[in-house]
């Protein structure tokens, strides 16, 4: 059997893939909570591959895209394709730890009593997160904000760390052997679109999108030019 596995972002749940739901439809899905009870991110690849038997189609937007790129390095023969959405192969830069360490100062204030400093953290992180048409939208955002409330300081913490400590995936690149898809927004701060084309110049045949107007969460921001590209995808797979 062939188990879709939707492997959700940093700080996010299953909510991310609402509007990719019925693209879904016809296959087996296993919804991924593995970065709300694991530290690493090959811990979390042994753990999916222990729990999940048979063959696996991949589709992971950032850490989640991370991850699968982990999963094809432990398990290659296992895994039949690859959606990669906001994501990256490289570690991070010196420039960004810096960025995750200062978050996680201020998220450790608000579990010391200081909710205050979380709340504005999240707040001013927004613009990082999402293009500015999303942030016009005030029920996308408050659905974005509530993912990120409700995975509370300890959470984002231990998952910032395991990005932090992410092995560079760059040389795995060129061993993956299964239809890939790369997507990325045109304006996504957090994986710029070089990263994308990084991944999709370095593995062979896959095909790349850049979505106009749209930032790191491209599922919630554009589920519509997403959802199309998941088609041709999955198209792709059952050929």
């Amino acid at each position: 059997m062939t188990t879709l596995v939707l492997l959700p972002g940093l700080g996010c749940d299953a909510r991310i893939w609402d509007a990719q739901l019925p693209v879904f439809v016809g296959h087996s899905v296993w919804m991924s909570d593995l970065h709300t009870r694991h530290d690493s991110v090959p811990e979390m690849a042994q753990a999916l591959l222990d729990d999940q038997s048979g063959d696996l189609i991949l589709c992971g937007a950032s850490l989640g895209g991370m991850l699968a790129l982990e999963l094809y390095a432990q398990a290659p023969q296992r895994v039949r394709g690859l959606a990669l959405l906001g994501t990256s192969a490289r570690p991070d830069t010196p420039e960004r730890t810096a960025m995750r360490v200062e978050g996680m100062r201020l998220m450790q204030q608000a579990l010391e009593g200081k909710p205050a400093g979380f709340a504005a953290l999240l707040q001013a992180n927004l613009p990082f997160s999402m293009h500015g048409d999303a942030l016009d939208d005030k029920p996308l955002v408050a659905r974005f904000m509530a993912m990120l409330r409700e995975t509370g300081p300890a959470g984002l913490i231990r998952q910032n760390r395991m990005s932090m400590t992410r092995r560079d995936h760059r040389a795995t690149l060129a061993n993956v052997r299964c239809p890939t898809l790369v997507l990325c927004g045109e304006d996504d701060q957090v994986t710029p679109p070089e990263h994308g084309q990084e991944l999709a110049a370095n593995i062979a045949g896959a095909a790349l999108e850049l979505i106009p107007r749209c930032g790191h969460m491209l599922t919630m921001e554009r589920p519509a030019a997403v959802n199309t590209a998941l088609r041709a995808w999955l198209g792709r797979l059952s050929s």
